[in-house]
């Protein structure tokens, strides 16, 4: 018997990223609502632009994606140009050296990710996965027409952790703010 989850996305449309994409604003344990809207997990994801293998099966999912959403489009084939969509240049879009000479996508999904390490065993630490970490990643593209906004979103399928990197966000440990302190002087600290 098949235990895998079934899921409804296309194989067209469905990406898994290469293994050096790292993480940012990884909010991937607990949902969170932004802008008031729906709880999502979400993360943004950078990938080198020499990840050409990667860069490729996003835009050909792209592609796929806008084929499949025909119908979302009042039944024509939209002018590219015309829709927003998910793949972003960090070079001209954030002022950030993690995302230079990078590309990157925004991530999200109303289900928990399922979050494994290289071996595909369960990572249930959450210090482990963390916004800085290179991870590979499943993806899905899909159409959206709301409100006048017309384009191509990405879905948050799974998450494979690879490996480490610097945390990103500014966020310095205790180890780098405080030193040890000898026990047996304390009395300079009453002073």
């Amino acid at each position: 018997m098949n235990l895998r989850r079934k899921n409804n996305m296309s194989q067209n449309t469905k990406v898994v990223t290469g293994i050096n994409t790292r993480l940012s604003y990884a909010n991937v344990w607990e949902p969170k609502s932004i802008n008031g809207g729906k709880e999502k997990y979400s993360v943004s994801l950078i990938i080198p632009k020499s990840d050409k293998p990667t860069i490729t099966a996003i835009e050909k999912a792209i592609d796929a994606a806008i084929q499949e959403g025909i119908g979302k489009f009042g039944g024509k084939k939209p002018n590219k140009a015309t829709l927003k969509l998910p793949l972003r240049d960090g070079d001209v879009e954030r002022d950030d050296a993690a995302y230079q000479d990078s590309y990157f996508i925004n991530a999200n999904s109303i289900t928990a990710p399922q979050i494994v390490d290289k071996h595909v065993q369960p990572i249930l630490d959450r210090d482990e996965v963390y916004s800085g970490c290179y991870a590979r990643v499943s993806i899905n593209f899909y159409a959206f027409n709301t409100n006048g906004n017309r384009g191509i979103a990405c879905g948050l399928g799974n998450i494979q952790k690879i490996r480490d990197g610097e945390p990103l966000g500014g966020h310095a440990s205790a180890s780098d703010d405080f030193t040890a302190i000898d026990d047996s002087n304390d009395n300079d600290f009453l002073a």
